[in-house]
């Protein structure tokens, strides 16, 4: 006997350029009401990220543009039959969707903001410690400035070293 798996992909959308979240307003029988994320389940066949960019595109009327797309998070329910793969999507900016059906509004709101009532799985992923703090450290790395006219490669004082002028010295 085949035991069919269902794996579901979710995507949640950060702007660089105003440190804010991206949510959709679900439109749905079950879930009427709530904030979720943008996605949904993986036809057989497709890669997560297939899976994804096409639930984005049937969703959102679009796949924004996205620098960089980093797993979060990975749900399997008790009977393994559905997994939940849950990434991070930064964008330079903040984008308009185009909603289809299954969503009636969206919004984006600050990094220390939740909208309220968030679809329960998603309640359930933020409130991971675990996931706080890849979100934290992911947001420290969007954020921090890059250094100019540093140090090129490993830095020497790692080592016990010391640098001046371009010139490590080890004491």
């Amino acid at each position: 006997m085949v035991i069919s798996i269902i794996n579901a992909v979710g995507v949640w959308f950060y702007s660089k350029s105003t440190s804010r979240y991206f949510y959709l307003l679900r439109n749905d029988s079950k879930n009427p009401g709530c904030w979720g994320l943008p996605g949904g389940r993986c036809d057989a066949n497709e890669s997560l990220l297939e899976g994804l960019e096409r639930e984005c595109k049937e969703e959102l009327g679009q796949y924004p543009t996205v620098e960089k797309i980093v797993p979060i998070e990975h749900f399997t329910s008790p009977d393994e039959k559905f997994k939940y793969h849950t990434f991070f999507g930064v964008c330079e900016k903040e984008f308009i969707p185009t909603l289809n059906f299954e969503h009636c509004g969206y919004c984006w709101i600050n990094s220390n903001e939740i909208p309220k009532p968030l679809h329960p799985g998603l309640w359930s992923m933020v409130n991971v410690e675990e996931v706080q703090q890849k979100v934290k450290t992911l947001e420290k790395a969007l954020t921090q400035p890059i250094e100019v006219g540093g140090p090129q490669g490993p830095e020497p004082t790692r080592y016990g070293d010391w640098e001046r002028k371009g010139i490590a010295y080890d004491f």
